[in-house]
């Protein structure tokens, strides 16, 4: 499904979980659902700065997020309120399900990110990933998780990326 510009987008439910809690919702526009891949566009849900060191998350800047009903992981394109790139921040997570206008997915603690320019990729959160305990209370799920950040940091550092949210 493509929404075509001129129209107004469907609102979605956005539900991110960790460890079988809610950490967010919020409402954004579905872009496209092609059956595999579900992208939206949500203004940043956050109600303060967030500021990581290397970006800073802010009231006003937009997400446009690449879902997926068949990989482990979610990215977020950001852009200040001016449409100036910051970079991809990208989420290891279970698969997508989207249901009766609700898109679940659940964190499973490890990110990516590029900046703009490219010259900044870095691997977040393992420490969280192994203190979590995933690899004992579901091995499989943990090594979908790892091989899903190799994947990611293999088409962000090689190429592909791009092609990747086309």
């Amino acid at each position: 499904m493509s929404v075509n510009s001129a129209e107004q987008a469907p609102l979605l439910e956005v539900v991110l979980t960790k460890r079988g809690r809610t950490r967010i919702s919020y409402a954004a526009e579905l872009l496209s659902d092609d059956g595999t891949r579900i992208v939206v566009r949500a203004p940043f849900a956050g109600e303060a700065v967030r500021d990581f060191g290397f970006v800073r998350f802010e009231p006003g800047d937009v997400f446009t997020e690449f879902y997926w009903r068949d990989r482990w992981y979610a990215v977020m394109e950001v852009r200040d309120p001016a449409g100036t790139l910051k970079g991809w921040y990208c989420d290891i997570a279970r698969p997508a399900t989207l249901t009766d206008g609700r898109l679940v997915v659940e964190d499973l603690d490890l990110d990516l990110w590029r900046s703009a320019d490219g010259t900044d990729v870095r691997r977040l959160d393992e420490d969280e990933f192994a203190e979590s305990g995933i690899t004992r209370s579901d091995p499989e799920a943990a090594a979908s998780a790892v091989a899903a950040l190799e994947e990611l940091e293999d088409l962000v550092r090689g190429g592909g990326f791009d092609d990747l949210l086309r």
